[in-house]
């Protein structure tokens, strides 16, 4: 019977298509990009504890970063 490596096994390289430079007028690389973008247009992937409702927390998030508005996709519920 064959063996099947492990993911952790099996080498693997980057493939690089091509290598392109980004117009600061149109965006950022994602290690250049300031942190005002990632308010203005991000993510917070949140581990909600038990407790404060997901309209709670969301406001919390908000007053925090000083955000005009913020929301939270589905259920933040256990």
């Amino acid at each position: 019977m064959q063996r099947i490596s492990t993911p952790w096994e099996i080498e693997r390289s980057l493939a690089v298509k091509a290598e392109e430079e980004t117009n600061p007028r149109f965006g950022h690389k994602p290690e250049e990009r300031p942190v005002q973008d990632y308010m203005k247009f991000g993510i917070i992937n949140l581990d909600k504890p038990a407790g404060p409702s997901s309209h709670e927390v969301t406001a919390w998030v908000k007053r925090i970063l000083s955000l005009k508005r913020a929301g939270h996709g589905g259920t933040l519920e256990a």
